[in-house]
């Protein structure tokens, strides 16, 4: 199943404000993702307050969690 990602960019330095991808699946919002220096947010859709992970909890749920997918 694809999904539909956008993103806005900030006029400035990351940290400052944060990078946010919109996540849509079949059209319909599922969520928003929001990027800064400090850590990673997962907002769902519909909700105001979000789901917190800093950044060295993001590397190790993707590690045990995520799939090996993509060799770069």
């Amino acid at each position: 199943m694809a999904h539909d990602v956008t993103f806005k960019v900030p006029p400035r330095e990351l940290g400052r404000a944060d990078v946010k991808f919109s996540v849509k699946t079949n059209g319909a919002k599922l969520g928003t993702l929001a990027i800064s220096r400090g850590s990673v947010v997962w907002f769902q859709r519909d909700h105001s307050w979000g789901f917190k992970v800093g950044w060295r909890d993001f590397n190790r749920m993707m590690a045990e969690k995520g799939k090996r997918w993509e060799k770069r």
